[in-house]
């Protein structure tokens, strides 16, 4: 799950990525899955205020959201709001307590896979299995925590990754694959996923990271961490620092990006002071102060140029800086403060853990008035430019949108902080394409853990899959740097 991007011309796009828009077809898609809820959002118009409902609270009975047919996104027109409330609810039931355990951890509804979308085969006494630390991105970046941060320690604890899916999508996943497999599905198609699918992705670290008069602010479980042989597995207990939330809703099979973080874990960049500062030490911010980039540059195989220093670039993912809001294809400040409303409207309401955790915003597109067939073919016309943030440009909500846990160095592709401006702003979307591994475009092919997944049954290694995956990643990469 990663960011952002450009506007590639179409001249540009034939050499780097194969689009093949014009070969598609449209085919039948996976029969739409049938959202019972009857929650609906509250009319949100203009600069209305953007709350959450009544009907999440408490915690414990939150139910999921409207996502499908009668849901607030069933609609030609929608408005900025529901998406955010969409986050929150979402987050919300993926974490609601159900049998001593988050609804996301029961192996129910919701099953932790590897990132090549296989079920992760659970161990005995702990509730998720963590084998992967490296972050997004083809520098194979490594977060450690700030080793001051709990003084008792003093030791710089590495961040773990799980990755969790919907019922709903593994069963999608599977049809997909036979079609495909079969011919009967080509490798360029229109296809989506269907309402209800749904990828977390969840950062985790060593309890011991967090000082003990601090561990009450975060959601505590026991975690198998593998241990350096591969094969066994030493059961800790973990802290959740932050999650991704991406679902399909009606009318969006392009998903919404939300993202989740813990609120005591790095500052945001100041863009009028040109720095990032915390007078207290932070999980992953050291006291004090940094200008630049180097906080959030990693060195390939390496470590970060500066560590203990990483920090979100823009606050709630929305590009602000010293001048002011960027002239962008989403409305400001109106989507900004949407999000600072619903963060203080849910925190208020909260009584458990989950109030120390914040919805550093989330990304989508704009399809309203499209018809389903319209829409696939707009996320397979826009090919790699579908995060871009130029006036104009589909992309909307945070359009910087990053998790500093999980897009620590991948926050942006430039070199230097005054190189960033509004052509080459990075988001889940500079990365989360609908072109393949391989060239193909499809919707489908946004989820990168289906495309790993589609790339292992045709007997493609790991190493394999991530070579392309690094090949595909640099190039875009290279792109955006070049646009100043």
């Amino acid at each position: 799950m990663k960011k952002s991007i450009i506007a590639l011309n179409s001249t540009l796009l034939a050499t780097i990525l194969t689009i093949c828009f014009l070969s598609c077809k449209k085919e039948k898609k996976v029969e739409d899955v049938k959202n019972e809820t009857v929650t609906t959002y509250n009319e949100k118009k203009g600069d209305a205020l953007c709350l959450s409902e009544a009907s999440w609270f408490p915690h414990s009975q939150t139910p999921p959201p409207a996502e499908g047919k009668g849901s607030p996104f069933d609609v030609t027109s929608t408005t900025n709001c529901i998406f955010h409330q969409w986050s929150w609810q979402k987050f919300l039931w993926v974490t609601k307590p159900e049998g001593g355990l988050p609804l996301f951890l029961n192996q129910k509804e919701i099953i932790q896979v590897t990132d090549a979308m296989k079920p992760v085969i659970q161990q005995e006494g702990a509730n998720v299995v963590l084998t992967d630390t490296i972050q997004a991105g083809s520098k194979h970046g490594v977060l450690k925590a700030n080793p001051a941060y709990n003084s008792a320690t003093g030791k710089a604890f590495t961040v773990h990754y799980s990755i969790h899916t919907s019922l709903i999508m593994q069963k999608s996943a599977e049809i997909f694959k036979v079609a495909l497999a079969s011919g009967k599905l080509p490798a360029n198609n229109l296809q989506t996923f269907p309402v209800g699918s749904l990828e977390l992705k969840v950062s985790w670290i060593d309890a011991t990271a967090v000082p003990n008069d601090k561990l009450n602010n975060y959601y505590i479980t026991t975690a198998a961490i593998i241990n350096k042989d591969g094969k066994t597995y030493t059961n800790t207990k973990v802290a959740l620092l932050g999650m991704h939330v991406v679902g399909v809703v009606e009318n969006h099979p392009e998903f919404i990006w939300a993202t989740f973080e813990h609120n005591d874990m790095a500052p945001n960049y100041d863009w009028k002071a040109n720095s990032a500062s915390s007078t207290s030490d932070k999980l992953l911010f050291a006291k004090g102060s940094t200008t630049g980039l180097d906080g959030i540059t990693f060195i390939k195989d390496d470590k970060p140029v500066l560590a203990s220093k990483a920090y979100d670039l823009f606050q709630y993912g929305v590009p602000v800086t010293a001048s002011g809001y960027m002239d962008t294809s989403q409305k400001e400040p109106e989507n900004f403060n949407h999000i600072k409303e619903i963060n203080a409207s849910v925190t208020k309401n909260l009584k458990d853990v989950w109030k120390n955790y914040f919805y550093n915003g989330s990304i989508w597109i704009d399809t309203d008035g499209l018809t389903p067939s319209q829409q696939a073919q707009k996320i397979v016309s826009l090919g790699g430019s579908i995060g871009a943030a130029t006036p104009g440009s589909s992309a909307r909500g945070s359009l910087n949108c990053a998790n500093v846990t999980m897009e620590t160095f991948t926050q942006t592709f430039q070199n230097n902080i005054s190189d960033i401006n509004v052509k080459n702003l990075a988001n889940c979307f500079s990365c989360h394409n609908p072109i393949s591994f391989t060239g193909n475009t499809s919707p489908i092919y946004l989820s990168h853990i289906f495309d790993a997944y589609i790339k292992s049954s045709e007997g493609k290694s790991k190493e394999e899959i991530d070579l392309m995956k690094d090949e595909q990643q640099n190039k875009m990469a290279e792109f955006l740097r070049t646009l100043k």
